[in-house]
């Protein structure tokens, strides 16, 4: 059994990397209010400010702050990959594991996690999730790509909306996926 070791900073901003267990599927964009809908329902009962969020094919990052003195981001991560998994119909595709443990096999179990240290490395990591869908292939212009928070940060002032034809010159070294 794996330790995570996970860093429990109350009223933290944290980064995070969620991937679905088939990373050839599309099943996050398809279902899109399913996991708009679980995320909502997760705020409502386990409230989180979320900075930034992109939601792609098969993975999705994002920069959450939680509430001063909470800290439990991994309660939050599983009410919303458990509602999101319970809400879409089934597939009927599970392993005996899965089985076993009550799961799906729709997430991969674990996520990738970053407490973001300094303004410098909250805006590369706010960066990194608005530019990934152009990184990924998704789109040529980030304003075409649909399930971002850039469109609130264009319309804030933050970004040009012509931002993202070159590479965020501030990306971070670590963000949780492969190569």
């Amino acid at each position: 059994m794996r330790t995570y070791r996970r860093n429990y900073l109350p009223g933290g901003t944290f980064f995070f990397t969620v991937n679905l267990h088939d990373r050839a599927s599309n099943l996050l964009v398809k279902h899109i209010d399913i996991l708009r809908a679980a995320v909502r329902a997760t705020r409502q009962k386990l409230p989180f400010h979320i900075d930034a969020w992109v939601v792609l094919p098969d993975h999705t990052h994002c920069v959450w702050t939680l509430p001063q003195g909470a800290s439990n981001f991994p309660a939050r991560w599983h009410a919303i990959k458990s509602t999101f998994s319970k809400s879409l119909p089934d597939a009927g595709t599970r392993t005996a594991e899965s089985t076993r443990r009550g799961e799906r096999g729709i997430w991969q179990r674990g996520y990738w996690e970053h407490t973001l240290r300094d303004e410098a490395d909250l805006a590369a990591h706010i960066d990194y999730i608005h530019y990934n869908p152009l990184k990924h292939g998704h789109v040529t212009n980030l304003s075409d790509w649909p399930h971002s928070t850039f469109h609130g940060y264009v319309s804030q002032g933050h970004y040009p909306r012509s931002w993202g034809h070159t590479a965020p010159p501030n990306e971070p070294t670590q963000a949780g996926e492969r190569p």
